[in-house]
């Protein structure tokens, strides 16, 4: 529809709205009149009854219009053109189709519901609008009589003309079957080859802030800080690929009591520190020496204590040491950080130092602390519901509430951010409920805020209990991930992959399945849940693991080699071979592709990185289908090749990108040979 009809729309419902508007003055104004003019009370009242009928006529009219205005502005938005490189969401599509089409069959029908699923089967179509019954049922409570299947009849008549639509059939009690059309799915699966690449769907952008894997400077990273690193940098990498501007954040464990103890440790142990660096070539034990003394020595223990108050009043000496002992806990981080492909901004607690002092006053000047024996606490709902925050302690120190609320705040309105998301156990969860909370007491966020507490299970032994050494330790990263090395190379050697893969080769596929396996393990879990962490299992080649996924990109990628026809040429022959999907398996592949930028946009209204494994997995079962069943190349007697299927090749490519892409976003690096 044109701009101008788009803006009638627009006048029609400020116009309905004004109307409204009056007649609630009107009726105020009766009502008012009727408590002083008792004579005339019945006809106050019935002049009343009818403005009140008015409103709510007007309201529901204002209701359509309003309903109208955003299916036109949907249609003149809803999704890219036919000839777009970008792979567009079949279900919003859809989605937006059959809204124009209930909204133009039943006007007024406030709120009707567009519900769009995957067939099941087939032969019922690609797709189904499950409409019907639920608007049948509807009517049936404005006491309309219509039969689930005449609905469905009457949606259909109204259904436009679609580019994606190839025909529309009505089934069963009202199932109305959509069967898509292959030319724009050639068109796409073609555009994905020429470019090689998958074009995010289109989105509002926001400025985002990610909080993840944090963890205590001086200590070392164990298994408890791997599901947060994983999960947080696979939530990065898909909130940068839709366009978001991401700020990864390491919010590190690096001020407070611990620090007094490990700097007083410091000063005995290397007197001479701030000229020369101290060899602390283990933090850990150095840690524990420290706390050891701290729990025993009292003289020890007060000047742990001294330390703490200069560092707070930021003594020059003293940051002088703190700032060593971060850089030595700062560079063992990194190590594993290279390792593991994650990118991360630290930014510890004592970087909210300042800002802390001024959430206390922000607070305190609207009236949002209360005196608890002794401390200041604020709650998140009245009357006093809940666990409350502890801003100031009795001591009058601060605490992790304090830092939190300060954090909160500074990203909002320093940083700007549009949503932040925090990714910790889900033991937190209370904790950052109550955060919440209390930044919308405090007016710190608001509706247009999106904070999301990425919670997650702990990770379990094979005995169903917390991951542990046999001696009872909590197991350091470092040596979880060279396990996994050590695991990945035996199963290479196994295999005898060191026959045909060069020694770098070799190396490059160790690191591909040690790392991806761990990572996978993790995300392809529900975040929600625990989960066992076994290497066994990790390292299966059958079923949904990190080893079928990568073997089966290889082996799409060997195809091509196998034809002897490089990914330029597949580009080029992109341009004038045209893609046929004839095959049912053909065509059964094809629209698991199309399902991608869905996939996405699930993920990220609840952030479960789980659904794009299970579409990864998705992917590989229907590629091995059409693999069997559709021959790409064929040879003869002699292993040579006699003939090439371009358009199959072509497939296959389009389906090595999308799995390329979605590797990707969970952190998997593939390997052409393996």
């Amino acid at each position: 529809m044109s701009q101008t009809n788009l803006e009638k729309y627009h006048k029609r419902a400020e116009i309905a709205e004004r109307e409204i508007e009056k007649l609630k003055r009107d009726i105020q104004l009766l009502q008012d009149s009727g408590l002083t003019m008792s004579n005339d009370m019945e006809n106050v009242d019935t002049d009343v009854g009818k403005l009140e009928q008015e409103n709510i006529k007007l309201k529901h009219r204002l209701a359509i219009l309003k309903r109208a205005v955003e299916a036109e502005s949907s249609k003149n938005n809803a999704v890219p053109s036919i000839d777009s490189n970008t792979l567009i969401s079949i279900q919003d599509a859809l989605s937006h189709l059959f809204k124009e089409a209930i909204i133009a069959t039943y006007p007024d029908l406030p709120d009707p519901p567009v519900t769009i699923a995957i067939a099941g089967n087939p032969k019922f179509g690609d797709y189904q609008c499950n409409s019907a019954m639920s608007i049948s049922k509807l009517l049936s409570a404005q006491g309309i009589k219509a039969s689930p299947y005449d609905v469905a009849s009457k949606i259909q008549s109204n259904v436009s003309p679609s580019p994606y639509v190839e025909k529309l059939e009505i089934a069963g009690a009202g199932f109305i079957n959509i069967f898509l059309k292959q030319d724009f799915v050639k068109i796409l699966l073609s555009s994905l080859v020429k470019t090689a690449k998958v074009l995010p769907p289109v989105t509002e952008k926001k400025r985002v802030v990610v909080d993840f894997s944090s963890p205590n400077i001086a200590k070392e990273m164990h298994v408890g800080h791997l599901r947060s690193t994983i999960i947080g940098e696979s939530i990065c990498r898909l909130l940068e690929y839709l366009g978001h501007d991401v700020l990864r954040l390491n919010h590190v464990g690096d001020w407070g009591t611990q620090f007094g103890m490990l700097i007083a440790h410091l000063q005995d142990k290397f007197p001479n520190y701030s000229t020369e660096s101290p060899p602390i070539s283990d933090l850990q034990s150095f840690y524990k020496e420290s706390k050891a003394r701290f729990e025993e020595d009292t003289e020890f223990k007060a000047r742990a204590y001294e330390c703490v108050v200069k560092l707070q009043k930021f003594d020059p000496e003293i940051i002088k040491a703190w700032q060593l002992i971060c850089d030595v806990s700062r560079k063992d981080f990194q190590k594993l950080y290279e390792r593991l492909d994650v990118k991360i901004i630290e930014r510890g607690e004592s970087f909210y130092q300042k800002h802390m002092e001024t959430i206390v006053k922000d607070l305190e000047s609207k009236g949002l602390l209360e005196e608890d024996e002794g401390r200041k606490i604020m709650w998140g709902e009245e009357p006093n519901v809940g666990v409350p925050f502890t801003i100031i302690k009795s001591d009058g120190g601060f605490t992790y509430d304090t830092s939190d609320m300060a954090a909160i705040k500074q990203r909002v309105e320093e940083e700007n951010a549009d949503w932040i998301v925090y990714v910790t156990d889900a033991g937190q969860s209370v904790h950052f409920q109550t955060l919440i909370k209390c930044a919308k007491r405090a007016k710190i966020i608001t509706e247009k805020h999106r904070i999301d507490h990425v919670g997650f299970g702990v990770v379990l032994g094979e005995d169903n209990k917390k991951f542990k050494t046999r001696s009872g330790d909590t197991v350091k990263l470092s040596d979880l991930l060279d396990e996994g090395l050590r695991r990945a190379m035996q199963t290479l050697l196994d295999k005898e992959r060191d026959k045909v893969l060069t020694k770098e080769e070799l190396k490059i596929a160790q690191k591909s399945i040690a790392y991806g396996c761990i990572k996978y393990a993790d995300l392809s879990h529900n975040r929600n849940h625990e989960y066992v962490f076994s290497f066994d299992k990790m390292l299966e080649d059958k079923g949904n693991t990190a080893v079928y996924l990568l073997y089966n990109f290889t082996r799409i990628r060997s195809i091509a080699r196998t034809a002897n026809v490089s990914q330029e040429e597949l580009k080029k022959a992109a341009e004038t071979n045209p893609i046929t999907l004839d095959h049912p398996k053909e065509w059964k592949l094809a629209k698991v592709l199309l399902k991608f930028p869905d996939v996405l946009q699930k993920i990220v209204k609840d952030l479960c990185l789980h659904y794009l494994c299970e579409y990864c997995y998705e992917i590989a079962c229907a590629f091995s289908e059409f693999y069997d069943n559709c021959y790409c190349i064929e040879k003869n007697q002699l292993n040579e090749v006699v003939k090439v299927n371009i358009s199959r090749l072509l497939i296959a490519e389009a389906t090595a990108i999308i799995f390329e892409q979605c590797f990707d976003l969970l952190g998997l690096k593939p390997v052409s040979r393996m």
